[in-house]
């Protein structure tokens, strides 16, 4: 079985021979960011994953136009059937690091930003082990407290598809300086994440942000 895929019965009662539940696990790294112009950007770079290393992009424009540039057919009806776009990209993403740069370039996107150092909640989250993380159980102990500290974040919650979904937070690192066009178009300067973004059941954190995360969703019954 890929990485990150796992099979589990129920929680509650089921038919005798009902399928199991499947889960998938995505590790990696989720930067939100707003901007002057009203476009904000959600980049998702999963570095383990059951269809390996990718990373895929969210958009909402200014007007509310939610987009996705994903680099497969595969990994687009994935996210596309776990949040809600209007339009969907299937083109190359190609993200780089380097120290505290990361450089984002996806069709029209160009994007830059650089992170900040950790604050006092990042270094909390790194003492979180993997383990744990990984445990939607844990994810729903931090929902409240996660809700309380970061307004508009949650943990947990229902996806498209019939789908549930939980985030395992592991790092939280400021985003600073932040350079991004899109279709031509300078996004402007870096802003918080207001309004909220409406792809799924919740949004990045208000202030730009960088996180280390373990995504887990558990899909639907066949």
């Amino acid at each position: 079985m890929a990485y990150g895929a796992e099979q589990r019965a129920g929680s509650g009662p089921r038919s005798s021979g009902a399928p199991p539940r499947s889960r998938l696990r995505f590790d990696g790294w989720i930067a939100g960011l707003g901007t002057s112009s009203g476009t904000r950007v959600v980049l998702g770079h999963w570095t383990r994953s059951p269809f390996g290393a990718f990373s895929d992009v969210m958009l909402e424009r200014a007007d509310g136009e939610r987009l996705l540039l994903a680099p497969t057919r595969e990994t687009a009806d994935f996210v596309g059937g776990t949040y809600a776009f209007d339009t969907v990209r299937v083109v190359p993403v190609d993200v780089s690091v380097d120290g505290d740069t990361w450089t984002v370039g996806a069709d029209s996107l160009a994007l830059r930003f650089t992170t900040g150092r950790r604050g006092l909640l990042g270094l909390m989250l790194c003492s979180v082990p993997g383990a744990l993380a990984r445990r939607p159980a844990w994810s729903a102990l931090t929902d409240l407290p996660a809700r309380a500290l970061l307004p508009g974040v949650r943990t947990r919650g229902s996806a498209g598809g019939g789908r549930r979904e939980w985030y395992g937070a592991r790092d939280l690192r400021p985003i600073r300086a932040v350079s991004a066009v899109f279709e031509g178009a300078d996004l402007g300067a870096p802003a918080p994440v207001d309004p909220p973004v409406r792809f799924g059941f919740g949004s990045a954190p208000r202030k730009p942000a960088l996180t280390r995360i373990t995504t887990t969703v558990e899909l639907a019954s066949a």
